[in-house]
């Protein structure tokens, strides 16, 4: 693991603005993201590889449309674990294919899983199979104002900056490129 001085190199300009090109187009050419921030071929590659080996990237995936894959039924599941039930729902929760998210929250719910499915009746059986665990809430999802974003280097993140304006404008859903995972700072 980078130590801090380490981290604040490969998050430097350039370093930001490969990782905003990645989180954009993770097909990229390297010879074009390089001409793009200012570096030769082998020199992105490595700044890319060190952002990989740090974790700072953590993966390249396509992003799907679940409702054209005959999954139009997205919900968000609250869940109330009572007792030391915790580990149990984490692993129903990973064996359950329809749980796309789950993400362990603080407040009076313990987590919020994201689940997409085929039908009504589904997400009901879904919610059936967390039942004898936990107290769940459902919300179904009607539409998605933004379903991601770029992320930015913290000082450019504030509503503030003109330049955070323009380039956190919303994406809408059906995109189908793949882009960079970043883990969260």
């Amino acid at each position: 693991m980078p130590n801090t001085l380490e981290m604040e190199r490969m998050l430097d300009p350039i370093g930001w603005k490969i990782l905003t090109i990645l989180q954009e187009d993770a097909r990229i050419q390297y010879a074009e993201l390089g001409r793009r921030v200012g570096l030769s071929n082998p020199a992105v590659i490595e700044r890319v590889r060190r952002m990989e080996e740090a974790g700072i990237i953590t993966g390249y995936r396509a992003e799907i449309d679940h409702r054209k894959v005959g999954l139009p039924v997205c919900a968000f599941i609250r869940v109330r674990v009572v007792g030391n039930l915790i580990p149990r729902v984490i692993a129903v929760a990973r064996e359950m294919p329809e749980v796309y998210e789950c993400h362990r929250i603080a407040g009076e719910d313990t987590f919020l899983l994201k689940v997409c499915v085929p039908t009504s009746e589904a997400l009901e059986k879904t919610v059936d199979k967390l039942t004898p665990y936990v107290a769940t809430t459902t919300m179904l999802v009607f539409s998605s104002a933004v379903t991601r974003r770029t992320i930015e280097p913290p000082e450019q993140a504030g509503p503030a900056s003109p330049g955070a304006q323009r380039k956190q404008k919303a994406r809408t859903g059906t995109s189908a490129t793949r882009h960079a995972t970043l883990r969260a700072m």
